[in-house]
């Protein structure tokens, strides 16, 4: 092959990385080496595009990439070493196409738009991903125009990506489109994981009764050339005892009814109307009714198989996967919608759709920051580890107790916003379906402790009463089941019976307050709430039965009532999670409606009521202004924990002991991080190294089609004023000092442009460009080629006189600029002037 002179056509072609360079030639020079093997008749590559244009050598590619995924080793002709030779295979399909047209003598980086666009991002976006191993990748139209050096060239972007021929350049399913339609923030989103499954766009997932996962292989019968589904376990080889080989939909159906095999199935799609490919025929099911009718049952029905004598439910419909963890910071210069866009990435994140609405967004936004499932903190020059992750702090009085037990405080260990969102992101088990979900309505939410939480005498007490599914209570081994313990009085009678309290017991006593309270107040479907000290809460569950005494060996702790617990973490939560104020040393009383979070309370109660291999619930945290702090000092040995590989759960996992608490700590794989960047305040250059390489970094330029709406009601030629303004900022200062569209969209007259042009516009340039306000005058359109007075659309100024003694012809002029006065109001039209 002629290496060095494609290397040099991929260069000039915008291939500027040498490693990529390198990884393509290595291919193509593999697949050439090798065509004897691969049972092509040509002697080397020129041959073989002469032939036919490489139509029999791509033909042979898919051929052995097919092989691959149905478990052959036909691929090790080519990569013997491979562990993932679909990926690589696809990738080498593009690049033998891109030496093609090298051969054929296009120009480096030529072609029509459209085609240049759909090489760039199947070479920098797909190919990488694919080699990575990863799901999905999003590619943003602005960073795509940016790279091709294009003239506002998203419509074509959004064109040539969307269509049919990228997705069959690519062998690619359509991708999901984000944002606005034809926006340089369009992010088209392409699905990785589909492709593996050829001519299948949403691929069945099926679980056995353990909940293993089974996965369908498109596979090729080589003696008969038919095309069938095989389901086998998910990794295993091309042969196993426990597959299937089918091409009907019914089959796939009955295969719920095979022992061991699979008890439910669900559909990886938005829905439930699918596209599946069955002896090579594209047919479309809805699959709910499909499936019902090849079982002969009605639809969310269950079934009893003629072999096995016990129901076996199926559910079908749209199966929550796990979104791969996101390090993302959004960068560039103020005012271009950075932290909003944080609010629609952290819903989209969350899993939720996302409304086109703004005010609609941010309603959605807020219902999950108040449940814990969205933080937002701003990073500042004073932020510490300790404030991030955990740190120690003077508390006084004592855990269990209100009293201070002496004049000084103790230090208590407390977690960081960090540590605590991440707690809630590693005890969620995932959310209960709409149906199931559990809610306070109206209910009374009680707080209760069992036994004293520091005591280990009473550990078991804990343990015994989430086994068995109650709650326990203390005070006195007396039954008060009778009807006339509805009375205080009645339970202060039996007391002073019994002789075993003092003679000035009554209604305000915690011996008659608690069991009255246990027996009386509490009904059933209210919510139990069980504390850990006075800082913590363990459990959540709701009450199901009336008061109950069950005596125990040894006495102690009789009063009992049934609980259907919805939520366990023994090491507990802190409680303003889910309440405004500490606990109270109580055993069991009401909790303020107005001072408990209600949608947080009822996260952590929906959040382990799932069953099987459910994803858990994802959660992000955003950080505004992530580069005004210093990194290091902040995250600490967290760094490394960030990277995707490392969370908890996945095959580099690592953990670290904290300094404070000496608790092992890991990153939760459902945890999403997004950073916002203004790089107007400092320099991306700057960043913490460790930092950059572990977030992808989304630039956020300045988007002036963003005002056209403003721009009809002002009247004022907004997306025009912002790109004058932004080109003459460029050239005097740099790109990262531009202003955003952002101060402009919320104008709706003339003299909301002024306002914004005189108390934002003019302070920031005054500040970019440190007072110097000839250049300010020449951003705005208003410097003039002499020494004297100038009366302009934004500024005037006026000659200084040089004071006695120094009025001399060799005095350096010296000029007082001052800005039009609001009755004057701003003149546009030298700015806006051609």
């Amino acid at each position: 092959m002629k290496e060095e002179e494609y290397k040099d056509w991929l260069e000039k072609g915008g291939a500027t990385a040498k490693n990529a360079r390198s990884t393509r030639t290595y291919a193509v020079r593999t697949i050439e080496r090798n065509l004897a093997a691969l049972g092509m008749p040509y002697q080397d590559l020129d041959e073989a595009w002469a032939a036919d244009q490489f139509t029999g050598l791509r033909s042979r590619l898919k051929q052995m990439r097919d092989d691959a995924n149905s478990g052959g080793q036909d691929y090790r002709i080519l990569m013997p070493d491979s562990e993932k030779p679909y990926n690589r295979l696809t990738s080498w399909l593009g690049w033998i196409g891109q030496y093609g047209r090298f051969l054929d003598g296009e120009a480096p980086g030529g072609g029509k738009d459209a085609d240049r666009i759909r090489q760039y991002v199947l070479d920098e976006y797909i190919a990488p991903a694919r080699d990575e191993d990863r799901d999905q990748v999003d590619v943003l139209v602005r960073d795509v125009n940016s790279a091709l050096g294009l003239n506002q060239g998203w419509p074509n972007i959004c064109s040539a990506l969307g269509g049919q021929k990228f997705q069959e350049l690519a062998e690619l399913p359509p991708p999901e489109r984000i944002g606005a339609e034809n926006s340089p923030a369009t992010v088209f989103r392409f699905s990785l994981d589909a492709d593996r499954i050829p001519g299948n766009d949403h691929p069945f997932v099926l679980f056995d009764s353990q909940g293993t996962q089974y996965q369908p292989v498109r596979s090729r019968n080589r003696s008969t050339g038919t095309v069938a589904f095989r389901i086998q376990p998910k990794g295993a080889g091309n042969k196993t005892d426990a597959a299937i080989e089918t091409n009907e939909i019914a089959d796939v159906a009955r295969a719920m009814l095979i022992d061991g095999l699979a008890s439910r199935i669900k559909a990886n799609s938005g829905g439930s109307l699918n596209y599946l490919t069955f002896g090579g025929k594209l047919v479309r099911y809805e699959l709910d009714h499909a499936i019902a009718h090849a079982i002969g049952v009605p639809p969310n029905g269950s079934l009893s198989g003629p072999t096995e004598q016990k129901e076996v439910s199926y559910q079908i419909g749209q199966q929550k996967q796990a979104t791969p963890a996101m390090n993302l910071i959004l960068y560039g210069p103020p005012g271009t919608g950075k932290t909003f866009t944080t609010a629609a990435e952290a819903v989209r994140l969350c899993g939720e759709p996302l409304p086109e609405d703004r005010t609609e967004l941010m309603a959605v936004y807020q219902r999950l920051h108040d449940a814990g499932r969205i933080e937002f903190v701003t990073f500042h020059q004073s932020m510490a580890y300790e404030e991030f992750v955990e740190g120690r702090q003077p508390m006084t009085g004592t855990d269990e107790g209100e009293e201070a037990s002496s004049a000084g405080f103790r230090l208590e260990t407390v977690p960081g916003i960090f540590r605590r969102i991440a707690k809630r992101a590693e005890t969620s088990r995932g959310s209960s379906s709409t149906e199931d979900t559990v809610r306070v309505n109206g209910h009374q939410v009680f707080k209760m402790s069992i036994g004293e939480a520091k005591n280990p005498e009473d550990a078991h007490l804990f343990e015994e009463a989430i086994t068995g599914g109650y709650t326990l209570l203390g005070f006195e081994d007396i039954d008060w089941t009778d009807e006339k313990y509805e009375n205080r009085e009645a339970i202060i009678e039996t007391y002073k019976e019994r002789g075993g309290q003092s003679e000035n017991l009554d209604a305000r006593s915690g011996a008659v307050q608690m069991p009255f309270i246990f027996r009386n107040w509490v009904n059933k479907g209210d919510i139990i709430i069980v504390s850990k000290g006075n800082g913590y809460f363990r459990a959540i569950g709701i009450f199901t039965g009336d008061y109950e005494f069950v005596p125990r060996p040894g006495g102690e702790y009789c009063h009992r009532r049934a609980v259907n617990w919805l939520w366990v973490d023994r090491d507990g939560v802190p409680v303003n999670e889910i309440y405004s104020r500490g606990f109270s040393q109580k055993s069991i009383y009401a909790l303020y409606d107005r001072e408990l979070n209600i949608p947080a309370l009822e996260r952590y109660m929906n959040s382990q009521r799932t069953e099987g291999e459910t994803a858990p619930e994802p959660f992000v945290l955003i950080i505004d202004e992530i580069n005004r702090a210093n990194i290091s000092k902040v995250f600490g040995e967290l760094i490394t924990l960030l990277e995707g590989d490392k969370r908890l759960g996945q095959p580099n996992q690592l953990t670290v002991k904290l300094p404070y608490s000496g608790d092992e700590f890991g990153v939760p794989a459902n945890l999403h991080i997004i950073g916002t960047m203004n790089t107007a305040d400092r320099s991306i250059a700057l960043l913490d190294t460790a930092l950059r390489r572990r977030f992808t970094f989304r630039e956020m330029m300045p988007d002036p089609d963003a005002l056209t709406e403003a721009s009809a009601l002002t009247e004022v030629d907004l997306p025009l004023l912002l790109t004058r303004v932004n080109e003459r900022i460029e050239y005097l200062h740099d790109r990262e000092h531009q202003i955003g569209h952002a101060y402009f969209t919320g104008c709706s007259s003339r003299t909301d442009v002024d306002e914004v042009m005189r108390h934002k516009v003019v302070p920031l340039l005054a500040e970019y460009f440190f007072e110097d306000w000839s250049k300010i005058a020449a951003v705005l359109g208003d410097m003039e080629a002499h020494e004297g007075p100038i009366n302009g659309g934004f500024l005037k100024r006026a000659v200084l006189k040089a004071p006695p003694g120094l009025d001399n012809d060799e005095a350096m002029p010296r000029f007082r600029w001052s800005l039009r006065g609001i009755e004057e109001g701003f003149d546009y039209t030298k700015l806006l002037a051609p």
